[in-house]
Formats: structure tokens, C-alpha cells, sequence
């Protein structure tokens, strides 16, 4: 069998080697129209910013070290140009010879990626203003940084890549400045976890520019919709990719509105013989939605899971889950699963709790809070979940994951026996401790409001601060009464049990503890904000 591959970074050369692996007996011919294969283009901001030295590094191999090891005709510089599905063969232009030709195919693996975005406004081809999504493009830009260490520099997008860059660009000596056309920054992330990870960047000396778009760049200036103009010494674009699919144009294979190509479970295009995976394909997610997730991780599972469909077993893809984490300085974000967002698009009913928890016994030093960001559905089963804080932010997102792809309830949540010792958790894991409170709004023991209910909150409304006096001074809702946790049942005869309660704390717990002591003394109607005063503070500072 004579197999083609197009593409050869994560998708393409893991399903060459999956291949190989299965079988001595095919012809396999890999094309990847730039130099490198398999790089780890995740790994390129770190090396602009000086913590990856080793320039070798970066390429997990080399096409002839690959070549060599899976007996695979690695063909760089090759671009396949045009695709006959009549036929069974790919134009395919070789960049050094400048030369033409055919090859045919039985079966035919597209795996092109993605390529930057790129506007149309004037100046972003200037030398100035750089893309990142390969090696070339990484040099290019160290070769700019190591001439110029330091000076303004302007990272167009907030997206994983452009917060990477802008982290490493500071590192480097540079005044950074991000600028993001959306409400907020990480697209697959809720504006309340987005805003503490902008509060910290502000604190850390970026300068934000959100729902902001860019008209055009000059030699000395970005300028923006509403007449702004930021100095910038060096511009990183980051606006985000696009299939790069334009070969397949009069093909046949079906693709989207966006471009991407379709493909069913047996990740297989429309036309026969021709299967795709990785960051050019529409993927299925596990809630039934379509989106696009250019990560390594998907298109790294697809191409084992490829290559042994093709070698004839009876497995599907089971859809991504768009698991992802960002190092931004000392602080991470991870999420998994779906967003809020995302599940009011497709119109998927939700619940959602929110929790602040520490990463390890409070009382061994070194402890820092973790907020969680917990999405399920009415019936309790885990549909996402989203973390911001500093260590062990990691090994709670991969739980998550774990529990949305196995389609865990939170009940089980609180069933996990996750490994405790004071330097590394808390008895009660942030887990557990996730599923607990959402487990106790399945169970009707607790009723959440949200900060975004608060101009909801009428005038004949209690609003309960059961804080400490001295929190309560520093600052609290307004018309907000206070009668400390501690005090209410002795002063419970002051609230008038036919009211609507809104309590609030600093993170939720102490709310929850006056919610039980009100709810057994008769009153009907009571509200603990999720998440406290605590959050509400993030995003009322989130400007």
C-alpha cells in the first residue's frame, strides 16, 4: 500500500510513525513543505525569551534521523499544491528544485495545520512585525530581539501564543502591551477567569488594550479603531490560525465554512481514501458541538488512532475536549471541556459553582489559593472546568479532564481519593471540594446568586454580609448589612424570615454555613453568592 502524508509536524509524523510501527510493508511518502519536521512549535516562545538555549532543542527530529529510524520518504520543501481525487495523485512543488510533478496515492493523509491569520490593514508587512508558528518565524524574531534587547513591543492577540511571547518578550527587557479585539483574554476561557489572570498581568507591568482592534501599523506606531496609537518597537501578531487548506480548493473533500475539512468518528473525508486529523480538521467534541482545537494533544491521539484504523481496526475518535494550560510568569490557567460560553451557544442546559481553595495544607508554608470554575448539567454530570492560581493548577486540571472525558458526576467528584500530605494538598482536595458544593446545590442544600444577579437584587432584599467587622470595613456591597457568621444565630431575630436572603462572604463558605443555619430557622428564600466577595472584587477591579 502506498500511503501519502501531508504535513509533517505533530499529526503528520506521529501517523508516519504509527504506521511504520504497524507495518514493514507499506510505502509511506511524507510531504512537508518547510524545512523541519516534527518541532516543538509549543516550545518556540520559551526560546525567543532565553529559557530554552539549545537551539537543536526545539526539533524533536531531524527528516533524516526520521527518515531513517521509520523507513519513510521525507520529502521538506515539498508543498502539495493540488489534490485529484479522480486520479488518486498530488501536484506537489519542490521550493529548492522549483519543480513540478505528481504523485499517486491508495490512500492519502491530510494533515497541513494551520497557518497565523493575517489582517489586511496596512503595515503588517513591515520588518518590524513578526508571526510565530514555526522555526523559521522563531529565528527571524531572535534574530530581531537579540540586536534589539530592548524597547516598546506590542503583541497583536491573547491567546496562549501572544501571553507566552508577551511573558518572555518582559523577560527580555521589553515594555509589553497586548492587545485583544475580544471582552477578554484565552478565548476558550469565562471573562471571571480571564480576569484574574488580566488583574495579575496589569500588576506585572503589561499594559492591556481589550475590545480593541487594530487599523494599522507604522514604523513607529500600532494604531487602533478608536484613534489610540501605541509605541512599538517590535510587533508580534498572534491574531490566531486558519486551516491551511487553500490546496484543496476544487478537490472535492469537503470542508466548512472556516475551511476546516469534515471528517466522521473513522476520521475519513467524504472522499474515499482520504482521511485528515490534526489542526486543519473540524473536531467533534464530546458534548456533540463542532469546533476547531489546534493543540498537540488532539492531533497526537488522532494520529495513533489514524494509523491503526488504516490498518484496519474498528475504533473512532472520541472528540476533543480542548484541554489546555498557559504559564503566564508565576501564575496558570488551565481549562478543560467546555466554556459557559460555548455551552450557551449550542444551547447545552449548565450549572455552575465556583470555588477558592488552597493548593496544599494552609498551615505548610509556601500555601496559594486556586479558583475553580466548575460546569455541569442539571443532573450533575462534569461538562468543564477552568482553574486559575499557581502550583498544582496542573494536576487539578488533569483530574477534570479526566472525570468530562469519563463523564463523572460531581458526586464522584467527592469520591476521589486523591493523595494527601500537607506539602502537596489539603485533606479535602480542590477537587473534592468542587464537588461537594455543587453536590450540595444538586441536593437543594444550597442556592447560589451570581456577581451579574446583584442589579437583580431588590430594595426589599436582604443583603447579608457575614463577614468579620474588620473585612467588612475594608470594604462591601452596598446596602449590604453585616452580622458575622459567628453572631447570627444570636442576632437571627434582626432578619425577617418572608425575605429574599442574599448572603456573601469572601469566597462562599461561610455564606454556605449561614444558608444551613437560615434555611433550618425558617427562612425560605436564601442566596449565597459563588465565589464571594472575593470575585466580585476581581471583576469589579477588571476594568
Amino acid at each position: 500500500m502506498k500511503i501519502l502524508v501531508v504535513g509533517g509536524v505533530a499529526g503528520g509524523a506521529g501517523v508516519c510513525a504509527r504506521l511504520r510501527r504497524n507495518s514493514e510493508q507499506f510505502q509511506i511518502i511524507m510531504f512537508e513543505k518547510g524545512e523541519y519536521i516534527s518541532f516543538a512549535n509549543c516550545g518556540l516562545p520559551y526560546y525567543i525569551g532565553d529559557v530554552i538555549t539549545d537551539k537543536c532543542a526545539l526539533q524533536i527530529q531531524t527528516p533524516q534521523g526520521f527518515g531513517k529510524r521509520f523507513n519513510v520518504d521525507v520529502r521538506t520543501f515539498s508543498e502539495v499544491v493540488e489534490l485529484d481525487t479522480t486520479l488518486k495523485r498530488v501536484k506537489v512543488y519542490n521550493h529548492q528544485t522549483q519543480v513540478e510533478y505528481w504523485e499517486s496515492y491508495d490512500k492519502l493523509i491530510l494533515s497541513p495545520g494551520a497557518k497565523p491569520i493575517t489582517p489586511k490593514f496596512a503595515g503588517a508587512d513591515l520588518a518590524h512585525v513578526f508571526t510565530l508558528r514555526n522555526i523559521p518565524d522563531t529565528y527571524k524574531i531572535k534574530e530581531f530581539t537579540d540586536k534589539q534587547k530592548t524597547g516598546t513591543a506590542v503583541v497583536i492577540g491573547g491567546g496562549y501564543i501572544g501571553i507566552e511571547m508577551a511573558e518572555n518578550l518582559q523577560h527580555l527587557g521589553y515594555q509589553v502591551q497586548i492587545v485583544e479585539a475580544n471582552t477578554h483574554l484565552i478565548a476558550s476561557i469565562d471573562l471571571e477567569v480571564a480576569a484574574h489572570l488580566q488583574n495579575y498581568l496589569r500588576e506585572r507591568g503589561l499594559k492591556l488594550f481589550l475590545k480593541s482592534r487594530v487599523t494599522e501599523i507604522t514604523p513607529e506606531f500600532v494604531c487602533l479603531e478608536n484613534g489610540e496609537k501605541i509605541a512599538a518597537d517590535l510587533v508580534i501578531m498572534s491574531i490566531g490560525v486558519q486551516a491551511d487548506t487553500g490546496f484543496l480548493k476544487n478537490s472535492g473533500v469537503a470542508l466548512n465554512a472556516l475551511g476546516q475539512i469534515i471528517v466522521d468518528a473513522n476520521l475519513r473525508t467524504n472522499v474515499q481514501d482520504v482521511y485528515a486529523l490534526g489542526d486543519a480538521v473540524e473536531h467533534l467534541c464530546f458534548t456533540g458541538a463542532k469546533r476547531n482545537i489546534p493543540l498537540a494533544s488532539p492531533a497526537n491521539r488522532q494520529a495513533r488512532l489514524l494509523a491503526d484504523i488504516i490498518c484496519g481496526s474498528k475504533q473512532q475518535y472520541p472528540g476533543s475536549q480542548g484541554t489546555a494550560i498557559l504559564k503566564a510568569f508565576d501564575l496558570v490557567v488551565a481549562v478543560t471541556g467546555e466554556s459557559e460560553e460555548s455551552l450557551q451557544q449550542n444551547k447545552i442546559n449548565y450549572l455552575k459553582s465556583y470555588t477558592y481553595s488552597a493548593n496544599h495544607a494552609r498551615y505548610y508554608p509556601g500555601a496559594s489559593t486556586m479558583f475553580i470554575k466548575l460546569l455541569y448539567t442539571p443532573t450533575g454530570v462534569v461538562l468543564g472546568a477552568q482553574i486559575v492560581g499557581g502550583t498544582g493548577v496542573d494536576k487539578r486540571i488533569d483530574v477534570l479532564a479526566s472525570a468530562v472525558r469519563h463523564q463523572l458526576t460531581v458526586q464522584e467528584l467527592t469520591e476521589l481519593e486523591l493523595a494527601y500530605a500537607p506539602p502537596f494538598n489539603s485533606a479535602k482536595d480542590p477537587v473534592n471540594m468542587a464537588g461537594y458544593v455543587a453536590e450540595n446545590v444538586l441536593l437543594g442544600k444550597s442556592k447560589f446568586f451570581y456577581p451579574e444577579d446583584l442589579a437583580r437584587v431588590q430594595t426589599t432584599d436582604i443583603l447579608l454580609d457575614v463577614r468579620s467587622k474588620s473585612e467588612y470595613q475594608q470594604g462591601h456591597l452596598s446596602a449590604a448589612i453585616n452580622i458575622p457568621l459567628d453572631d447570627l444565630r444570636g442576632r437571627i431575630a434582626e432578619l425577617e424570615p418572608h425575605k429574599k436572603i442574599f448572603i456573601y462572604c469572601a469566597v462562599g463558605l461561610r455564606g454556605y454555613i449561614a444558608q444551613r443555619i437560615l434555611q433550618q430557622n425558617g427562612f425560605i428564600e436564601t442566596y449565597n453568592l459563588s465565589g464571594g466577595y472575593e470575585l466580585y472584587s476581581v471583576l469589579a477591579s477588571n476594568k
